[in-house]
Formats: structure tokens, sequence, C-alpha cells
């Protein structure tokens, strides 16, 4: 019964972008809602967009194992990023008429940086829907007999056919409704776990005993810094945050509802992280910590109310999930697949940007059956590419130093650092790639100003 109460929102929301799709005629309309997103629906949409598997699944897991410590940057760096993002980029980005955020490489550097930056950026978009996908799959699980393998499959490959459909549209329309039932669902979760705790004073003792049980990592100066670096700076100018913003009808639109979605997550992402504190004592011997909440809120709510969380947590995830794969398919299909084939049709062109949702759906997938669990992809995702973009970006968004050949190198130096980083066990490859991208295009655009 709870398992096709779930299967019955999931079809809702299937039918929703399978309607939404008869609205679509051209490829803006795929991909930016054809620029009409008013205050309300993209504020809940960045929110919810931003406020995926990591935040209710990966944070109260990582809390229940290690506590809060210097080194927690969840939800407070994300939160902050949205913030920063609508009062410093939201309005400049708006203007320049974008469709993907490496239009903007084209528009101010040349279209080679362009192509390559659209091919940097899609494996973080990737690797954020993977995270969604895995934490997806944990839901099914616990909502069913199902094996998490199998539960991560069949997640997949919903998300594919749900994405493929209602393209940003779709999303864009159900992102309030799934925003409301995500904070719904969060609150009943909490009102439970407080109330089979015995209240607040409970609560409060239940966290301080947990505390003495847990063990939480001593965590270096750097540690930290890379900690907060990566949601922050490595998340600021995301693919999937500026494909929203682009899509809003006026600039003032793009940069209020950025910053309120920042402040919303802010005070919706502190509920896992309580019930994440207060874990040891709720499930003293979990196997798996980021199996915490949807386990916890099995355990306390009634069929009824679970069905609600469970609504609530699918909801982030789909909008999350949504986001990244049009995003990641976006960027190949609009700034390398048309223009280099030259597609000038607007049908060729949402379709072959439905068979980049397929591809990147699929390539999900088979990162998260193979992954160590859904915070590690999401700090993948933020980190990987990220440092050289935002480096190119910020300075060329607000300065006419640096050209083509400086944007090139920083995208290019700043993504083998960070890999030369993770896979050589450094400890903090997104500092590396950070400071290597800023150091890069300082002397980049120097030598240029020469010649």
């Amino acid at each position: 019964m709870l398992l096709a109460a779930v299967l019955l929102y999931l079809v809702v929301q299937l039918g929703i972008g399978v309607w939404v799709s008869r609205r679509i005629a051209s490829e803006s309309d795929y991909l930016l809602a054809g620029r009409s997103l008013g205050p309300l629906l993209l504020t809940f949409s960045l929110f919810a967009t931003w406020f995926g598997a990591e935040t209710i699944v990966g944070s109260a897991g990582t809390t229940y194992g290690e506590g809060v410590s210097l080194a927690s940057a969840e939800p407070f760096g994300y939160g902050l990023c949205l913030i920063l993002l609508g009062a410093v980029f939201a309005v400049p980005l708006w203007k320049r008429g974008l469709t993907t955020l490496a239009d903007f490489f084209r528009q101010r550097y040349s279209v080679s940086v362009e192509r390559v930056a659209a091919i940097v950026l899609i494996p973080s978009s990737v690797l954020w829907a993977a995270a969604q996908v895995r934490a997806f799959g944990y839901v099914l699980s616990t909502s069913s007999t199902l094996d998490v393998n199998t539960a991560i499959a069949l997640a997949a490959g919903f998300t594919m056919i749900y994405t493929v459909f209602g393209g940003l549209l779709a999303d864009a329309m159900t992102d309030l409704i799934q925003g409301g039932l995500l904070v719904l669902g969060l609150l009943v979760v909490f009102i439970a776990v407080v109330l089979s705790l015995g209240g607040i004073g409970g609560t409060m003792e239940a966290i301080a005993t947990a505390s003495t049980v847990r063990r939480a990592p001593d965590v270096p100066l750097l540690g930290a810094m890379e900690s907060w670096a990566i949601p922050v700076f490595g998340s600021l100018l995301a693919t999937e945050t500026v494909g929203r913003l682009i899509a809003a009808r006026s600039a003032p639109v793009a940069r209020r509802s950025a910053i309120a979605a920042g402040v919303l997550y802010l005070g919706v992402g502190c509920i896992p992280v309580i019930i994440g504190l207060a874990g040891p004592v709720l499930l003293p011997s979990l196997g798996d910590a980021e199996q915490l909440i949807p386990t916890v809120a099995r355990a306390v709510l009634p069929d009824v109310f679970y069905v609600i969380f469970a609504g609530g947590l699918i909801s982030a995830i789909l909008s999350t999930v949504d986001s990244t794969l049009l995003i990641a398919s976006g960027l190949l299909s609009h700034n390398v697949i048309v223009p280099v084939a030259r597609i000038t049709s607007e049908r060729r062109k949402v379709l072959i940007a439905r068979g980049g949702v397929l591809l990147f759906g699929g390539i999900a997938y088979l990162l998260a059956i193979g992954a160590e669990g859904v915070f590690a992809l999401v700090e993948q995702a933020s980190a990987f590419g990220s440092a050289g973009a935002l480096v190119t970006i910020a300075v060329g968004l607000f300065t006419p130093w640096g050209g083509a050949r400086t944007a090139m190198a920083t995208l290019v130096g700043g993504v083998t650092v960070y890999l030369v980083a993770s896979y050589g066990g450094f400890a903090y490859p997104f500092l590396a790639s950070l400071a290597t991208s800023l150091v890069v295009y300082a002397v980049g655009s120097a030598l240029e100003r020469r010649h």
C-alpha cells in the first residue's frame, strides 16, 4: 500500500510532464521555460533545485556520524551561496540573454572557449544527477522490499522519462507544489521526532547524549576551508542555478528570488541537521548513516504521514535531477552539437536535447551504483571544473581583463589540477584548483596586456 501511494505520486508528476510537453515548441521552451518565470515560481524552483538529496540524506548522515564541526558547511554554505548569487551575479548574468552558462564564454571570449567550457561543466551536472538518483533509490528501498541497487535502477529510469517529456517548463510548474510538499514533509518528520523524544527538552537531552558517544573528526584549518569553499565558491555559479536565473522574466525577479531561496534554504536545511544530531539516540546501530532520515521517518510516522514525507523527499530529488540532466543535455546540444552540425530546426534541437537527457541519465545511473555515498557525489559535483569556471566568469563579467587564451588556460588548468590532486591523494584538491585558476588567469591576462 505504501509503495503504491509513492508510485501514484510519481505517476502524477509524470502526467504533468507529459501534459506540459505539448506546449514545448522551441529549444527556449524546453531549456528555459520561455524566459517567463515569476518571483514565486523562481524562488521555489531555485530552492527545490538546490535543496536536494545531499541536504536531506547526505547532511543528516554526516551529522549522525560526525556531529557539527568547523567543517560542517551544509546547509550554511549552500544557503550563503544562493544569497551571494542573487546579490552579485543574478542581474549581470540575466542581462546577457544566455540560453546556457556556456553561452557566456562565447560572448566574452570565443567559440572555442565556449565548447571547452561546455565539456568541462557537463560532468558536474551528471555527478549531481547521480547523487539524486542514489537518494531516490534509498526512498524506494525503504518504502518496499526492493534492494537498494534495484531501487536505484528504477529511480534512474523514472527520472529520465520524467525529464525527457516536460523540460524546464514542467519543472517550474511543479516546483512550487514540490517545494511546499518538501517543507511539509520535513516538518512532519521533525515534529514526530521531537514528540518521540519527549518534546524540546527531551530532544536537547538526546543531542547532548549523542554527542558523548560520537567522535567528531579533527579538522585542520585548510580542511575547514576546503569544506566551505566547495559549496560557497564551487557552487556559486553552478550551471543548474544559473539556468534558473536566466529563465526569470526580469533581472529584479532573478535577484530577489535567489536571495529569498537562500534564506529559505538555510531555515529548512537545519531540520535534517537537528535530526542527525539526535540520530545516535534514535537509531544507535544504523548500518548506513545516509539511510537515517528515511529510516527514522518510517519508524516514527504512520503510513499516511510517511507518504507525505516520501513525497516531499521525492519532490526534492525530482526537481534537482530534472535540472541537472537538462543542464548537461543543454550544454551538449546547444553549445556543441547544434552549432557544429549547423542545425536550425527547433524540432530537431528539442529532439537532440531530449536524447542528451537519456544519455546523461544512463551515465548518472552507473555513477550512482558505484559511488561511496550521496554526499561524496555532491562534493565531487560541486568541485569538478568549477574553480576555473568561477574565475573566468567572475573576472570576465566585471572586468575587461583576460582574453580567449587566458580563459582556455584557466579552464583546462583548473580541472587538470583538480583531477591530479584528487587522484593523487592531495587533501585539498578544490583549494589547489582554485588557487591555480586565479594564478593562471592573472598571469595570462598580464601577458595578453603586454602584447
